[in-house]
């Protein structure tokens, strides 16, 4: 869901911090017995709009965690944000899963539930209205709470994309 507005960035080029979203223990059962194996989803930000999500699975809880650092590093985003706000409402979807985002006033703090509060902070947002409806699953809330951040669009973006004065877009 590649939108105009959304740009990639290298994780290279900046100092990450990861955050654990969820764990889950995976069984596969065989004619021999149960395979235990762990699936973990991971969000990486730098805490100044760029945020990305991973998915991590293999035998031993450390080694899934890692592989989803990795994946969450490949799939950045840049995200616009507004003293320490969103910029709009939006809402966002995936799957089932249904999210909110508001902007919200100075010294609010971050009004959002587990997965969606871990993108959030990785993003940088101090100060947000959030809500999580339908689908509580770690891995589509992440994915729904990205997709909301994607449609983000600050005014400067906004007055490029219409070829018209910054002050145009508040005035009309």
């Amino acid at each position: 869901m590649a939108n105009a507005n959304v740009r990639r960035v290298k994780s290279s080029e900046i100092e990450l911090k990861d955050k654990l979203v969820a764990i889950r223990r995976v069984t596969k059962v065989t004619k021999g017995g149960r395979t235990f194996s762990f699936s973990s989803i991971v969000v990486v930000g730098n805490e100044k709009g760029v945020v990305g999500h991973g998915l991590g699975k293999a035998k031993e809880v450390t080694t899934g965690i890692a592989k989803g650092i990795d994946d969450a590093k490949k799939n950045l985003i840049k995200v616009p944000i507004v003293n320490g706000t969103v910029p709009h409402e939006q809402e966002g979807k995936y799957g089932g899963a249904r999210v909110f985002l508001k902007p919200a006033s100075n010294g609010t703090g971050v009004i959002a539930g587990g997965a969606m509060r871990a993108v959030l902070e990785s993003v940088g947002i101090t100060d947000v209205l959030a809500k999580s409806k339908g689908s509580s699953n770690p891995h589509n809330v992440v994915k729904a709470t990205l997709n909301a951040l994607m449609q983000m669009r600050d005014a400067k973006t906004v007055a490029e994309h219409r070829g018209i004065d910054i002050k145009k877009v508040f005035n009309g």
